[in-house]
């Protein structure tokens, strides 16, 4: 089952070639979403006449590109973890570079003629339970220490306003957000690139990497031989032996209401502004311009030593309990159905944050992984840092602090899976608790508070330490 976004852009759209045969490149691309195609774009913008071919399982878009939720966020919500990885200038940099993108983002679309549904809008980061209240305080205080005040305090009725419904206690607000139909982005890009002369292989899933010099990217019925190879993999980087523990890889699932533009209409939520709870286990939604509902919660299933295989395709085994919350978020839509729903793969790092490196230190195989469920404006800039890599450049991207290898690593399997388990079962107890007004038992929030940075981060419980 494809998710709503990719059945609507994929509406009377050609597939590229498979790869066929033996091709030879200067750059060849392993992955066809928002990381390769930004990627593929950016070398083209420095060097016309560079063979940059782009080999893809699915089809552009397929992956994580074509079903999240569509939030064009920046890092200002991360600033704390960006500090940790990076040098304080540095982080401040690249929260300022992550914001320019989502602006970036809307210029490259006005430019190209992409209708991707861009409207920039802004994010509320609320709290919809007493205890998640001030979840952001820790955040905006080590932004101002550096001098930005990138979010908005909202009063709590200003809060139920702006979100549309009074289960909305209080907030701040992000202006330089944007949402996007994350699909039709993706095509767009696909469409750019094959202007701009990348070579695109759809449906053929890479079977082995050689690490012959040059390296050598081997699909079912053909290879690619190039001088750098870069792998834009996303969660499906995590059955590299290098890239195994240095990420968590967890479904995120979503349901998308009918249209129903005069509900929406009259709680007054008809912009395009997207919002985010402050659970660990986000929801996260938006609505779009048909008047639909898109509402998603991450830390759904896990993958079991970063096999993914067709596990995260098709329908959300959680579509029942996510529309559950939303119809508890949401009351003036209990009675409107929903019509679709999708899960996906997320590759979640320690630190919540994407790493750029040089796969077993060699120079002529690069990645960018670790999104951790924020990737649609970070891999803007992620495919600038990747290009600077590929080409050899010492510029600003190629020195970026995300340029790295990964900040921590998961327990090995069964371990991380077992323990997995067990943190994520944590994390649903507390919450649930904090729901109801209540607070989980020391133990639960020992065991919730091992659990890796989400899409914002959480106040660590301090009777956790002292239960």
């Amino acid at each position: 089952m494809r998710s709503l976004w990719l059945q609507e852009a994929l509406t009377g759209a050609e597939d590229s070639p498979q790869l066929e045969g033996e091709e030879e490149a200067d750059v060849c691309i392993v992955g066809g979403g928002f990381t390769g195609l930004w990627t593929a774009i950016r070398l083209k913008e420095h060097d016309p006449a560079l063979d940059v071919a782009l080999v893809e399982a699915d089809v552009c878009g397929g992956g994580a590109s074509g079903r999240n939720g569509g939030f064009v966020l920046s890092w200002w919500a991360k600033f704390g973890s960006l500090k940790k990885v990076c040098s304080g200038e540095d982080a401040v940099r690249l929260a300022h570079a992550s914001a320019e993108a989502v602006d970036g983002i809307g210029a490259f679309c006005s430019e190209h003629r992409i209708d991707a549904h861009y409207r920039r809008d802004g994010w509320l980061w609320a709290a919809t339970s007493e205890a998640q209240l001030g979840a952001w305080e820790e955040t905006l205080e080590t932004v101002a220490a550096y001098g930005h005040e990138p979010f908005e305090r909202l009063s709590p009725e200003e809060t139920a306003r702006h979100a549309g419904e009074s289960t909305h206690l209080g907030g701040v607000f992000e202006p330089t957000a944007a949402t996007v139909q994350p699909a039709l982005l993706a095509r767009g890009l696909r469409r750019v690139g094959l202007e701009r002369g990348v070579r695109i292989f759809e449906h053929s899933p890479v079977r082995k990497l050689e690490r012959t010099r040059p390296p050598r990217v081997v699909a079912e019925l053909g290879s690619v031989k190039a001088d750098k190879v870069v792998l834009a993999l996303n969660a499906w980087g995590a059955a590299l032996p290098e890239l195994r523990r240095a990420v968590v890889v967890i479904a995120s699932d979503i349901v998308a209401t009918a249209p129903a533009p005069e509900r929406l209409e009259a709680i007054g939520w008809t912009d395009g502004s997207c919002i985010s709870d402050s659970r660990m286990l986000v929801n996260y939604y938006r609505n779009t311009l048909d008047g639909r509902i898109v509402f998603g919660r991450g830390g759904g299933k896990l993958a079991f030593g970063g096999k993914i295989g067709t596990s995260f395709d098709g329908p959300s085994p959680r579509a029942a309990a996510v529309t559950e919350s939303l119809r508890a978020l949401y009351p003036s839509f209990r009675d409107v159905p929903v019509t679709h729903n999708w899960m996906g793969p997320i590759d979640r790092s320690q630190v919540g944050l994407p790493f750029f490196s040089r796969l077993g230190g060699r120079e002529d195989i690069l990645y960018g992984i670790g999104y951790s469920g924020n990737g649609v404006g970070p891999t803007f800039v992620g495919g600038r840092i990747l290009a600077s890599l590929a080409l050899g450049l010492d510029d600003e991207w190629s020195r970026a602090g995300l340029v790295r290898d990964p900040a921590g690593t998961f327990p090995p399997e069964p371990l991380r899976y077992v323990g997995g388990r067990l943190v994520r079962s944590a994390v649903e107890r507390k919450e649930a608790a904090e729901d109801r007004g209540g607070r989980a038992d020391p133990a639960t929030l020992f065991l919730a508070n091992l659990a890796p940075a989400g899409l914002v981060p959480l106040k660590k419980d301090a009777g956790a330490a002292t239960g």
